[in-house]
Formats: structure tokens, C-alpha cells, sequence
């Protein structure tokens, strides 16, 4: 009821934030556009102040240095200020809509400083909740086997942690991985891991930045529950020819990009591969009964931009990734082969209509697979599972004057999934397993947002999502008795609608800037998530299911509040912030004690499952340093999260990735133009796992008693990892023949070695808890002890950079 009431009141504030939109006074204004660029970052300053000097309007430039006014036909001056750069001035004479280029020229003096103030991120300061990170300031942290991870620096935030020792999978504000919407270039991803969640799909040379979502989700966000991790990969060089890469000890990579059509376009294509099999083939004889057992991964993105005239700009990007792990035992005659991977396609289309209103529509293909394989002599099995989307954006926005901004769109989905598909034969003739499985849903949402500043103090945001859902067939219901029997059958024909969810998602939040005090924040968003993600594992596995709402498992929901306070020091140099939130959560799933991974085969998913409810609430600390040679910042959550489901246990019990205290230490000190050292630190209260409290014997059977629900915590996890990054001489001197002196000039072929330690002191972390036994039952000194499994010891790397 209180949820009823508090979603009541936002709607009426939206309601009430419309009204002036119907009092607008007509007259003539063009639009005054362009991109701020800079010879070492062709693809556009984020982040960078434009002024209108005449009417003291301001932007902000976008992920691609583009910003835009609606003014009236005049004479006006430009201003731009970016951090590190000369202050650039233009005089623009305004009769018609115009865009614009502007190059600035970086301070040689400061570039040191304002480089590493971008280092680790930016805040928008208007926003609850929201950090963005670039990639190429994250390469000094230091590297796991070689590799620079976005995802593993995004787990080093406060409210954010890992699933476990190595895992890719994330968990924010005691949501569960399933519960993060992640985007590459507006796209969803279903698996965002390589080698089994030791790696991102995101290649750090592909990727231009992230903005992680915890907060308040805007309402031009929807289908999850928890955050939205949104990636953005590089638009490509409009000016020059560029190409950069790395070689790194089981991985390398490489990525072109350049101009074409007279730089109206850019292109971009970035490729990365591992060589562990490679590596592994010396040390497998061909006599070994594992000759042939290896793993890879690859991945490719592609992105083409070009621009049609100052209103019109086309976008086509691409992804294709795979893992493939197979193994041999020649002794047994027995082998397993398992690829997984995504494939994503999308185009965009950015387009404006007039100097007040711009449109941005994507239309994209997204798809997950899994496959198991294995043969043993004659026979043979294969198993599958993925997930598939069509999907379509539109997204408005309006500009009603400078402080006051509207977006509007839509969104469809359509889900195809493949929860499981068995396929088996003996020699060459095929076993009957069944018809695979699919299962066909529509998902719609129109949404409504309104950003507001009222004066330089108050700032508010309000927003309205309605999503829809239908689960449609063909589709085969097994309804099963009182003792799980399956007693009969019903069949839903194609496109019939099986069941229908909808309902209205309310956003809020609001800011007040105190003059000389700080700013507090506060926010409060409703979210519905109609797809679920299915585990037997405490591990993050690409066996997990996807399944959608069906007329069994209903939609999740679940609401956040959040309160925080935010105050700078020292000209900004120095950030400090406080968050508290609360975050309640119902319908989520959980497979039923005893189920087994077979019955995902035999009997419909949703009928194996168990609902409950949840909550997570915690404070956050975070200190950031910008500026000078030594930043960084430090991060500390102390959360709990609990989970109750009444037919696994009577009472709440803590859930699996439950940690009480969670620290994160990040740090980066430039010694000097060529040498950076990089330092992370990372304690947490260890995650929750069930263990027997007592075992006895039942005729000669052992058997055993349990604790209740994850009352069993891992050790506390903590690891210290450190690198050194060396580059080499960013000029050389060269003889100029004409005048016959000696000049000092930029090189264009640059390249550096990342020295990195993980684990520093050699900490023997869990991976996972077993019970192992030892002595004979009937003898009477039989003995059960608890064992820990370390995946990673102290693990050295190298990698080689380089940038033409």
C-alpha cells in the first residue's frame, strides 16, 4: 500500500511538471550545433562548456563532443572551455541553422594535471547515482593476465561487487546479475563474459567510455531491475588514419579506424584473440589421452558513422564474439565441446527535425547461445539453450528553452527463447528427445522524461515509463498433480496470448546545491523486469537460463529509494559523497530444492521454480582525488541484503552474494610523463553458502543435516594488485633539409609496457567450499572436513601497447 501511495504521489508530480509545455510562445529560432574535437581525441570531448556569451546560455557536450542551442537570428560569440585546453572563441553569425567543427589545442603546460582529472571519471552533478569511465584512462590500473578490464574497475565502486574470485558477473545494491540492463551502443547484452567470467566481452581498444546507472533510473531505461551499465564503442577518426593494439601473454589485440567520403564518415573495427591453445598444445604430448583438449575466445566489433548534411547522421555497428572450449580423453573415448557467445547488429538513425527537436531511432538484433556437446564412443548429445531479440528505440527530445528539456519514445522487444533443446543419436541413428523448446513473448514500453532546473540551487528530473508484456505460443503447458506428476497437457496455438502484465514505472529525483554547503540528492524509481535468469550453480556459468514471464512466473518488481549528499574540496579537486538506499524487491525465482539440471528438458522451467521476495539497504562512502600526480579514490559500502522464500525455509535468510563490508582502494601515481604506477586494493566480507551442520548413517546410506539457508560465510576475500606502466618518448628530434636545423616533433607511431601483480601478497582467496571425507564408514573413524578451492595465486603479466 505504502508503494501504491508514494508511486501516486510521483505520478501526480509528472502530471503536474507538463504544464509548460502548453504555454510556449511562438517565434523564429534556428539551431546553433557543431562537435569539439582535439587532434588526441578525434571522436569528441565529453564533458566540455559551450557558452553563448550574448544570452549566457551553456552546453554540455555529449559522448561525441556534440552540443547544440536554439537561438534566435543574430550575431553571436562562442565560447568553449574544456579542462587542458586553450579556451577557444568563435564569432557565428546566425541566419539558419548551422553546424559547426571545432578543434582546441591542449595546454603543453597543463596537460600533465587535466589529463589525470579525467583519469578516473566524471559525475554528471544533476544525476543520482551516475559515473562515467573511460576506457583509456582505466589502461594504467593495473592488468589480470594482461588484460584491462572495464568490468572488473566498474567492481571497485561502492554499492557494486564481483560475483566471486574472477567472475565477470556484477552484483549492485544486492541485486542479482540478471537484474543489470548492460548496452553496447544501446543494444542489449545476455552474456557480457569470456573464459568463464574471467573476462568482459569489451575490448578496451573497441570501447570509448561507460556510464554505470545504480541510482535513479531515467525513464527512457526499462526491462530490469537494479542498473544499467551503458557502453559506448568508438565512433571512429574523421581526420586521420590510426591504429592501435596490444600483445599481452594469452591475449592481442588490434583496432583500425579512419575517415572516409571527405570525412563526412569514420569507421572503426576492432578484433581480439587469446592463444591459450596455442600455448597449451607444447605442454599436451600427442601420446596424452588430452592431446586435443583447448579453449579460445574471439571477439570483433565493427562501427560505421556517416554524416548526411548538419541534420541527418547514420550509424551501423556490429559484435561477434565466441568462446570454444573442448575437451578430449582419448582413453575413454570420450570428448566435450562447448562454444558460447554473442552476436549483436544494430543501426541508428540521428536526425533534426528543427532546432528544438531531435530524434534518435535504433533498430538492432541481439542473440545469446549456448551449446553442450559430448560423445562417448558411438553416441553422441547435444544440448542448447540462448536467448534472441528484435528490438526497435525511439527516442525524442525537445528542448523547450536551456533549462528545461523533455525526452519521449518508445520501445519493442521481441523474445525469442530457447530455455532447452536436447538432441541426441546412437551412431547414426537419431534418439527421440522431444521437440525443442522455444518460447515467444512481445515486450513494449512508452516513456515520458522531464529534466528541469528551476534556478542554479533546485534541479529535479521526473519521468513515466508504461511497459507491457505478452507471452504468446505456440506453447505446451505440462500441468502436474499435487506430487509433481504430470497429469496432462495444454497447447496454446501460435501467437495466442497466453497471459498479459503491464503497468505504469514512475522516476523522480531531485537536487538542491547549497551555497557554499554541498548538494544533497534524493530519487526513487518503480521498475518491472519480465525476463529471469535461472541457476543451480553459486557460480556465474553460461549453463544459467534466461526465461521469460510466462502465466506461472510472474514479472519482478521493485523499488529504490535513495538519499545522498555530495560536497567537493580544494577548487574541486577533491570529491566526497554519502548514499543511503533501499531497494525492495518481489517475484524473484529460485529453482526448487533437489531440482536437477535434466528437468529443464523433461518439464517446462517456471514449473521447477520457487517465488519469494527480497531487500537490500546500505550507505556508501566515496573519495575521489582528481587532480595532480598521485588520484584516485576509495569506496566503502556497508549493505545487507536478505531474501526470503517460504518454500525453501520459513524465515529470511541472507542471499548468496550478501556482504556486510565491501572496500575498494584505487589508486594511480604519474612520477613522470613516461612512468605511471597503478595500485587497487579490494576487502569484503566473504559471500554465503549452506552447509551440513551433522551427518549420520541410514542404512550404510551417509546423510546429512543442514544449516539453515546460507548461514555458512566463505572467508573475507581481500587482494592487492599493483602495476607500472612505461611509455616511450612522446617527440624525436629530426633534420629539416630545407633549413638545416634540428626540430623537435610529435611522434605519430607511440607505444608502452604494462608491468602488473595480481594478488601482490600471494592471498589464498575462495573460490568455492567442499566437503571432503576421510577414514571408513564401519570402522568408526570416519571424518568430514570443510576444503577451500584457490583459483588465482600471485599471477605477474606484461602486455605491449602500442597507437600509429
Amino acid at each position: 500500500m505504502k508503494v501504491k501511495l508514494l508511486n501516486s504521489f510521483i505520478l501526480l508530480a509528472i502530471y503536474c511538471s507538463l504544464s509548460p509545455l502548453f504555454i510556449r510562445a511562438q517565434q523564429t529560432v534556428y539551431t546553433l550545433s557543431g562537435t569539439v574535437t582535439s587532434t588526441d581525441n578525434p571522436d569528441g570531448l565529453q564533458g566540455g562548456k559551450v557558452s553563448v556569451l550574448e544570452t549566457k546560455q551553456n552546453s554540455i557536450t555529449d559522448a561525441s563532443g556534440y552540443f547544440y542551442f536554439s537561438l534566435p537570428p543574430g550575431n553571436y560569440t562562442l565560447e568553449i572551455r574544456y579542462p587542458g585546453y586553450i579556451t577557444y572563441t568563435k564569432k557565428q553569425q546566425l541566419l539558419s541553422n548551422e553546424n559547426v567543427e571545432i578543434s582546441l589545442i591542449a595546454k603543453v603546460k597543463e596537460v600533465e594535471a587535466i589529463e589525470v582529472k579525467a583519469k578516473i571519471g566524471s559525475r554528471d552533478p544533476s544525476k543520482l547515482g551516475q559515473i562515467e569511465l573511460k576506457m583509456k584512462y582505466i589502461k594504467d590500473l593495473p592488468a589480470f593476465l594482461g588484460e584491462v578490464d572495464i568490468v572488473k574497475a566498474i567492481q571497485m565502486l561502492p554499492g557494486v561487487s564481483s560475483v566471486n574470485e574472477g567472475g565477470q558477473g556484477f552484483y549492485v545494491r544486492g541485486g542479482s546479475p540478471d537484474q543489470n540492463l548492460v548496452l553496447l551502443d544501446d543494444v542489449p547484452i545476455y552474456n557480457a563474459s569470456h573464459l568463464f567470467g574471467f573476462f568482459s566481452v569489451f575490448n578496451t581498444d573497441a570501447i570509448k567510455s561507460a556510464n554505470l546507472i545504480k541510482g535513479t533510473m531515467p525513464a527512457n531505461y526499462g526491462g530490469r531491475m537494479s542498473s544499467v551499465l551503458e557502453i559506448t564503442a568508438n565512433e571512429g577518426n574523421k581526420e586521420q588514419f590510426k591504429m592501435n593494439g596490444g600483445i599481452g601473454l594469452i591475449a592481442s589485440r588490434l583496432e583500425i579506424e579512419g575517415p572516409f567520403a571527405k570525412k563526412k564518415g569514420s569507421y572503426m573495427i576492432a578484433g581480439r584473440r587469446t592463444y591459450l591453445d596455442v600455448l597449451m598444445k607444447p605442454f599436451i604430448p600427442k601420446n596424452s589421452p588430452f592431446y586435443g583438449s583447448s579453449y579460445f575466445f574471439y571477439d570483433l566489433n565493427m562501427k560505421v558513422n556517416y554524416q548526411i548534411g548538419t541534420k541527418d547522421k547514420i550509424q551501423f555497428a556490429s559484435y561477434y564474439g565466441i568462446d570454444q572450449f573442448d575437451y578430449v580423453n582419448k582413453t575413454d573415448a570420450f570428448n566435450v565441446t562447448i562454444p558460447w557467445g554473442n552476436a549483436v547488429t544494430s543501426f541508428k538513425w540521428i536526425h533534426n527535425f528543427n532546432s528544438k527537436h531531435f530524434l534518435n531511432a535504433t533498430t538492432y538484433w541481439t542473440k545469446y547461445d549456448f551449446t553442450f556437446g559430448s560423445n562417448q564412443t558411438d553416441f553422441s548429445i547435444a544440448l542448447k539453450s540462448g536467448i534472441s531479440d528484435i528490438g526497435q528505440k525511439i527516442n525524442f527530445t525537445y528542448l523547450y528553452n536551456a533549462k528545461h528539456k523533455f525526452q519521449y519514445g518508445l520501445e519493442y522487444i521481441h523474445h525469442t527463447f530457447t530455455p532447452s533443446s536436447l538432441s541426441a543419436k546412437q551412431g547414426d541413428t537419431p534418439l527421440n528427445t522431444g521437440v525443442a523448446t522455444k518460447l515467444f513473448s512481445h515486450e513494449t514500453s512508452f516513456y515520458f522524461t522531464d529534466e528541469y532546473q528551476l534556478n542554479e540551487k533546485l534541479n529535479f528530473q521526473t519521468g513515466l515509463r508504461y511497459s507491457m508484456f505478452h507471452f504468446v505460443g505456440p506453447f505446451t503447458r505440462l500441468n502436474h498433480d499435487a506430487v509433481d506428476n504430470v497429469t496432462s497437457k495444454t497447447e496454446y496455438r501460435k501467437n495466442e496470448l497466453i497471459s498479459w502484465y503491464g503497468g505504469f514505472e514512475p522516476r523522480a529525483s531531485i537536487k538542491y546545491q547549497f551555497t557554499n554547503l554541498g548538494t544533497i540528492k534524493a530519487g526513487y524509481s518503480f521498475n518491472y523486469q519480465y525476463i529471469h535468469l535461472t541457476s543451480l550453480s553459486a557460480l556465474s556459468l553460461p549453463t544459467d537460463i534466461w526465461f521469460p514471464t510466462t502465466d506461472i512466473a510472474k514479472p519482478q518488481q521493485g523499488y529504490q529509494l535513495t538519499l545522498g549528499y555530495f560536497k567537493n574540496f580544494n577548487e574541486n579537486s577533491l570529491e566526497t559523497s554519502v548514499e543511503l538506499y533501499y531497494k525492495g524487491i518481489k517475484n524473484l525465482v529460485e529453482y526448487k530444492p533437489g531440482a536437477l539440471p535434466s528437468e529443464n528438458i523433461t518439464d517446462n522451467v517456471d514449473n521447477l521454480l520457487v517465488f519469494g521476495t527480497g531487500k537490500s539497504y546500505g550507505i556508501e562512502f566515496f573519495v575521489r582525488k582528481n587532480i595532480g600526480k598521485f588520484y584516485g579514490w576509495i569506496g566503502y559500502t556497508l549493505a545487507k541484503t536478505e531474501r526470503f522464500f517460504p518454500e525453501i525455509q520459513t524465515t529470511p535468510f541472507p542471499a548468496k552474494y550478501d556482504r556486510r563490508h565491501d572496500l575498494s582502494i584505487v589508486g594511480t601515481y604519474k612520477k613522470s610523463e613516461r612512468v605511471t604506477f597503478g595500485l587497487s586494493y579490494v576487502y569484503a566480507t566473504g559471500n554465503t553458502l549452506t552447509l551440513p551442520s551433522s551427518w549420520y548413517l541410514h542404512e550404510q546410506s551417509l546423510l546429512f543435516n543442514y544449516n539453515k539457508r546460507n548461514s555458512t560465510r566463505m572467508p573475507n576475500y581481500h587482494r592487492l594488485d599493483l602495476s607500472v606502466t612505461i611509455y616511450d618518448k612522446a617527440t624525436k628530434i629530426k633534420h629539416n633539409k630545407e633549413t638545416g636545423n634540428e626540430e623537435t616533433i610529435t611522434k605519430r607511431y607511440r607505444s608502452n609496457w604494462n608491468f602488473s601483480i595480481y594478488n601482490v601478497y600471494n592471498q589464498a582467496n575462495p573460490f568455492f567450499l567442499y566437503l571432503d571425507g576421510n577414514g571408513v564408514l564401519l570402522k568408526g573413524n570416519f571424518k568430514l572436513t570443510v576444503k577451500q578451492v584457490t583459483l588465482f595465486p600471485i599471477i605477474p603479466s606484461v602486455t605491449w601497447n602500442f597507437t600509429f
